[in-house]
């Protein structure tokens, strides 16, 4: 298939997939909710003191969602990760708080680059390995509980997606490089979550933000 944009990427259903296998709509699923510091390229850090990136945001931070309720709730070590499409793994590598996997999706622009998928900050399954075959909605992972003492953040699912040159082999990824405009061209995550979201505002801390927590 040759698509090029972002036009194809809203009939994903990662959203349900992710909802389904973690069983999210027993508290009534409503939203995406998201610290401003964690939107694609965001300038700002959402955990710690909040200080500036190195870099714009590659992606789009997963962790927390608002329920029929009213209420804010968040992810934790045990949820489980879906590919968003159908694809290879062709790379895992680590990331500052847990692992990262690549795949690649039959799906490219004209000129020839090849789309793909990142999560990040998670503990891949262990039949999930280079080369391996995932269908969409499979779990691939779970996330991954921070136990870096010096990141002061909650447990959340990066995922960043993009356009990787056919020039760029897949052993050049990594965290250095992610993101860079030569090894791949991002796009907007938002796009395949698919769901009505809501951006906090007035959150000065990450106590204030566990403060709002179940």
């Amino acid at each position: 298939m040759n698509f090029f944009g972002t036009s194809f990427l809203s009939r994903t259903l990662f959203t349900e997939h992710l909802i389904h296998e973690n069983s999210l709509d027993k508290n009534g699923f409503k939203e995406w909710v998201f610290h401003p510091g964690m939107l694609f390229n965001a300038s700002d850090k959402w955990w710690g003191n909040q200080t500036k990136r190195n870099t714009p945001h590659e992606g789009l931070d997963l962790c927390l969602y608002g329920d029929r309720h009213g209420k804010i709730r968040r992810f934790d070590e045990t949820t489980k990760i879906p590919a968003i499409y159908d694809g290879i793994v062709v790379g895992i590598v680590d990331d500052f708080l847990g692992r990262t996997i690549i795949l690649e999706h039959d799906l490219s622009d004209h000129n020839n680059n090849r789309f793909c998928t990142i999560y990040a900050h998670i503990n891949p399954l262990k039949s999930v390995h280079p080369g391996k075959y995932v269908k969409e909605g499979a779990v691939i992972a779970t996330i991954t509980e921070p136990l870096n003492s010096k990141v002061k953040t909650l447990s959340h699912l990066h995922i960043s997606i993009g356009w990787a040159s056919e020039s760029i082999s897949y052993d050049k990824f990594d965290w250095k490089t992610i993101g860079t405009s030569n090894t791949l061209n991002l796009v907007n995550p938002l796009y395949i979550v698919h769901r009505h979201s809501r951006v906090l505002n007035r959150i000065s801390s990450m106590s204030e933000l566990l403060h709002q927590l179940p």
